[in-house]
């Protein structure tokens, strides 16, 4: 009772099945036989798994997005996100039962592709419109679609509540502050796993001219 499925046709673009899952209390196998049948029924090419984690993140700073992915297509597009679907850049994240939609869906020959956003731990909103903006964003990037303008003001809201209260406790405000430094860190520590290696030649020669200038 708590499944919403929904089909959409951006223009003359390719079909988009949007389904809306949460953890069954009970009846799990059947649960996801009878998805797997939806998925068969209508021909699904890929299956997109989408949702959001707590974790030790500031708001202050972009929101992560982590994933991965089985397929040429599904891979090729998480490489335009910049990450990888490998085990050392891709998702990090908890497994639920649902998470056996996308093990299921691969069998079956299906290319897959997982996106989880990262949230701050310290906001815990019922509905994180920053999260949703930012899958939206991953989204839009991989199928042209149009960004909900009423998400991005009611996200901007939400930032201003959190930057308000924060703001308003010396503690918070202090752990907001450790997280952004941490973040900051991990971010060099990608930027310079990512950076193209230089040749060994071209190493030496610039290792000798910072020699001779440092003599000079």
């Amino acid at each position: 009772p708590n499944v919403h499925v929904m089909w959409a046709r951006p223009g003359m673009g390719q079909d988009f099945i949007f389904i809306r899952l949460l953890e069954p209390h009970n009846h799990a196998e059947w649960f996801i036989e009878s998805l797997m049948r939806l998925l068969e029924r209508f021909k699904v090419a890929m299956y997109c798994q989408v949702g959001g984690m707590y974790d030790l993140v500031p708001h202050t700073r972009p929101l992560l997005v982590t994933g991965r992915a089985s397929g040429k297509e599904a891979t090729a597009k998480l490489a335009k996100l910049g990450m990888s679907s490998s085990n050392r850049g891709g998702y990090q994240g908890p497994t639920s039962i649902t998470s056996l939609v996308s093990m299921q869906a691969a069998e079956m020959g299906m290319e897959t592709m997982s996106l989880m956003v990262h949230l701050p731990q310290y906001t815990q909103f019922e509905d994180d419109y920053a999260g949703a903006v930012r899958l939206m964003e991953a989204l839009a990037s991989f199928y042209n679609l149009p960004a909900d303008d009423s998400y991005v003001k009611r996200a901007e809201q939400q930032m201003e509540q959190i930057s308000s209260a924060v703001e308003k406790d010396p503690q918070i405000k202090a752990t907001v502050e450790q997280l952004e430094n941490s973040y900051d860190s991990r971010a060099k520590r990608r930027a310079a796993r990512a950076a193209p290696r230089l040749s060994p030649e071209v190493e030496r020669f610039l290792t000798e001219v910072e020699k001779r200038l440092g003599e000079n």
